[in-house]
């Protein structure tokens, strides 16, 4: 027993590494798990470094496939119809370098008075191949009458570029929207992505509730239901604001478009109550007022002089719109004012719009609320491109950004009652679902 105890000390001093790498094992084999085990081979560090050298011969690449063509893959684009557009023009922003295509469109006498000739933003798209040649295009837009779109397809087949024209059923459908204030009611209705028709309409039929230049607070937000009319799954053309909802400052506005039998259709207040006005707030849809009216520092004599009008900023071409219903009493060159439009309404009230750019109306004409009848401009004693707009009762100049708070009292007759509270409920139901989205977004 002795010798075998010796026996045992003198491995262990001459092979340590060895006897603690066989005890490691023996724990690990009975469910203890060691810290660290020595290793059995010699430190790497100690072993003597080689370089080996050897030949490589590298594999060939895969030949490609004897006779078959290289893959080829088509493009497809899309784009409104602009103003001034030339067939080159067109096709070159759709993505098409081929002049066949173009020589076709140039004188194909169909093609060429549906594509450009008319009213521009007709939706054009087409589908070329890899190398820009057109295989097809297809423009869209709504036809006269409201309710049909025209289609005009130019594809090519066996005998080369063909046009058709063909027609179908517009699909009115209802979108939803809504966003939240942070600096303007035109950052908000673009951060929204609402046509610039509806946006209109929302701040049209807000302005006797709010002003838009003085009131809104940073957290406001609003919410929309509006028309589009639709053909194979793209909007052509966008149509009525059916609902809106504003939330200004903790209060709430709400507004329901209601056409009834026998009349012009009108925003209502939800029980019922009209909310046409005799006059817009505003002849310009966005506008930021640049001198408000009454005493002034004049920017061209350099004296305090009696301002009797509103000052709207505006970029010159921007369209003018008649604030009320009237007839035209004056159209033409005015001293200081250059081009004036003055409109006189009911009630001996009168408007005049100065410094235009261009008329659009002509002397005894009647207009009706909202009609254009001209454009900003900067001509006459002007330092700039803006409006000026004036309010006039019995000859007396008012303040212009007043006048809008004359409002209707008509309300839903007893017959209409029960389809109006049909529609408001369904609006109503469509708004919260977009106030929902807005406050989630906002979050």
């Amino acid at each position: 027993m002795k010798q075998r105890f010796e026996l045992l000390v003198q491995t262990m001093q001459r092979h340590p590494r060895r006897l603690m790498a066989g005890l490691g094992a023996l724990l690990l084999g009975t469910g203890v798990t060691a810290v660290a085990v020595a290793p059995l081979a010699p430190d790497a560090a100690d072993l003597p470094v080689q370089q080996v050298i050897e030949p490589v011969t590298p594999v060939p690449a895969a030949a490609p496939a004897q006779g078959k063509p290289p893959a080829r893959f088509e493009l497809f684009n899309s784009d409104l119809t602009r103003r001034n557009d030339s067939v080159q023009s067109l096709l070159k922003r759709l993505g098409v370098s081929d002049s066949e295509a173009v020589t076709f469109l140039a004188r194909d006498p169909v093609t060429r008075r549906l594509l450009l000739d008319g009213p521009a933003g007709k939706l054009a798209s087409t589908r070329t191949s890899d190398k820009g040649k057109l295989l097809e295009l297809r423009v869209l837009w709504p036809a006269k009458n409201g309710k049909e779109f025209a289609r005009l397809r130019i594809d090519r087949g066996a005998k080369g570029l063909q046009s058709k024209l063909e027609m179908g059923p517009l699909q009115r459908k209802v979108r939803l929207a809504g966003a939240t204030i942070r600096s303007s009611l035109f950052e908000a209705t673009d951060a929204a992505k609402l046509p610039d028709s509806v946006a209109e309409q929302l701040a049209d039929v807000f302005a006797g509730e709010i002003d838009f230049r003085r009131d809104l607070a940073p957290g406001d937000r609003f919410q929309v239901a509006y028309e589009t009319f639709e053909a194979e799954g793209e909007v052509l053309s966008f149509g009525q604001l059916l609902g809106a909802e504003f939330v200004n400052r903790g209060q709430k506005h709400q507004v329901i478009w209601f056409h009834e039998p026998g009349s012009k259709g009108a925003f209502y207040s939800p029980d019922g109550q009209s909310l046409k006005r005799a006059f817009l707030a505003s002849p310009l849809a966005f506008s930021r007022v640049s001198s408000r009216y009454g005493m002034r520092f004049h920017p061209i004599s350099g004296r305090e002089t009696p301002h009797l009008g509103v000052d709207f900023a505006a970029p010159t071409g921007t369209p003018v719109r008649s604030v009320g219903d009237g007839k035209v009493s004056f159209a033409g060159w005015k001293n200081g004012y250059g081009n004036i439009v003055i409109v006189q309404h009911s009630d001996q009230k009168s408007t005049a719009y100065a410094h235009l750019s261009r008329i659009g109306v002509r002397q005894g004409q009647s207009v009706e609320q909202g009609a254009l009848i001209g454009a900003v401009g900067s001509t006459g004693a002007s330092t700039g491109p803006h409006l000026h707009f004036e309010y006039l009762v019995r000859n007396q100049h008012q303040d212009p950004l007043t006048l809008a708070r004359d409002g209707g009292s008509q309300t839903v007759t007893a017959s209409a009652k029960a389809e109006f509270k049909r529609q408001a409920q369904a609006i109503r139901q469509q708004l919260d679902a977009a106030a929902t989205v807005v406050q989630a977004s906002a979050e």
